[in-house]
Parts: structure tokens; sequence; C-alpha cells
């Protein structure tokens, strides 16, 4: 088992226990689309990242935590703040240098999906919407999303994180488009330009 197999298996193990108030989600049984989500992300990913979040994932599991179960309770801030204020403080709480590093992540994260938006328009249509401010009771936007996942990260995960997602700005490369590049070639296109084109031709049809 490869270190993304060993990390999307602990992952869905603890999506499959995420309670939610509405009840299970037809998503907590669709494990091929799970897969290839976190693997498209995963595949971006650096060595010493994939090996600090399998460990947090680990000592999480040994320790009866839910990471996936904290990220969509964090997410809450934004879509249900009252409701998020209720429980905030049985959340582990962040340092001052933690919320540092997840606002400058989510920045140029957020920046990197406006401009995957904008040259592949119709995928963009096809996945969450971009910004916090976008947010609803019911979706959920990528900045928020993103901001909820790297609340759950271990100081040293996030620290390898951070610095991965320098190097990628530092060599003018976009981490969204790459992942969704992996995306669209496990679901059986080319590349992602071509997923652009497939889709932009099903649109006007």
């Amino acid at each position: 088992m490869t270190i993304i197999e060993e990390i999307i298996a602990m992952e869905w193990r603890a999506f499959r226990l995420v309670r939610n108030e509405g009840g299970r989600a037809s998503c907590q049984d669709d494990y091929a689309t799970f897969e290839i989500m976190r693997k498209s992300q995963f595949l971006c990913w650096d060595p010493q990242t994939l090996v600090s979040y399998c460990a947090d994932l680990d000592v999480a599991q040994r320790s009866g935590r839910n990471l996936v179960q904290e990220k969509y309770a964090r997410m809450m801030a934004s879509t249900a703040p009252e409701r998020y204020a209720t429980f905030a403080h049985t959340l582990p709480q962040l340092s001052d240098w933690q919320r540092g590093a997840i606002k400058t992540i989510v920045a140029q994260q957020v920046a990197w999906r406006e401009d995957f938006a904008a040259e592949y328009p119709a995928l963009s249509s096809q996945a969450r919407l971009i910004r916090t401010e976008q947010d609803t009771p019911t979706g959920t936007s990528f900045e928020t999303y993103l901001r909820g996942e790297l609340g759950t990260y271990s100081a040293a995960t996030l620290l390898a994180y951070e610095q991965m997602i320098a190097l990628w700005a530092l060599r003018h490369r976009n981490m969204t488009t790459a992942a969704m590049n992996h995306t669209a070639v496990l679901y059986g296109y080319k590349d992602v330009a071509d997923a652009e084109r497939k889709l932009q031709n099903m649109q006007a049809a």
C-alpha cells in the first residue's frame, strides 16, 4: 500500500463515521468519487507533507479523534455560525502562528482557484463556489472547505504544507490546476484541457 492509499483508507474510515445533523449523506457510501477527489489532491503533495499528514491521521485514529468530522465542524464557523458557537470551544485551539499560516495558505490557494476558473470556466462551474462570502447553509465554498481542513492539521503538517505551497508559488505553478488535471485523468480524460473542451461541447449542445 502506498502512503497515498494509506491516507485515503484512514480518511475514508473517518468519513464513513461522520455524523450529520440531517442524517447520513449519500456521498458517505460513494467510495469511487471520494477516492478520486482525495487522490487528485494528494498526488500534488510532496513526500514530507504526505508523511506528516499520515502521522496526524494515525495519531487521531488511535486517540479516538475524527479529523474529517472536525474539518466539517470547523467549516460551520461560516456556514452555520450560531450552531458553531455552541461547540467551538470543544475543538482543538489553534495558535496565533497556525492562524497566520492558514491565512497565508488560503490566500494563495484561493488566488490559484480563481486563476483556474478564468482558464477553465466550464470545469470551474461544476466545482464548489470559490469564496467564503458565497457560503450558504447547504453550500460550502472552496475557501471555507480549505480553511476547515487546514485547521485539522498538526503544527508540523501545517508547516510542511505551507512550505510546499510556497515552493509551488515560487515555481509559478498552480496547484488547483494540477489537482484538477489529476481528476480529469482519473475520470478517463486525456488531461484537464480535454475535459474542459468536452464539457464546453456538452454545455453548448
